[in-house]
């Protein structure tokens, strides 16, 4: 039943016809633009390089910018008391209540 499903031995024979067909497809347009591009000139005027020209590996300068360290930082830290609470007399006294 899953053969039957999946389309059997003829589905996928189908199947794989039909992508040789398009991957012939595919070639044939290729190169029928090709021709055509080398006729109007639009063609490239040097053809691909089959070999690659490998240069020999040479050491790479690398160049790391720093900025300047300063040595000479002070740090000063400055404490700050806080102000004492006022206790009942004295918030009396600056109200204008003192005896």
């Amino acid at each position: 039943m899953s053969e039957e499903a999946n389309g059997g031995f003829f589905g996928q024979l189908k199947n794989q016809i039909l992508t040789g067909v398009g991957v012939a497809i595919t070639a044939g347009s290729t190169l029928f633009l090709d021709v055509v591009k080398e006729k109007l000139g639009l063609a490239d005027e040097e053809p691909a390089q089959t070999e690659q020209v490998i240069q020999p590996a040479q050491p790479q300068e690398i160049i790391i910018n720093m900025p300047e360290q300063k040595k000479d930082t002070v740090v000063k830290k400055v404490y700050v008391k806080p102000k004492p609470k006022k206790t009942e007399t004295e918030k009396r006294k600056d109200d204008g209540f003192d005896w």
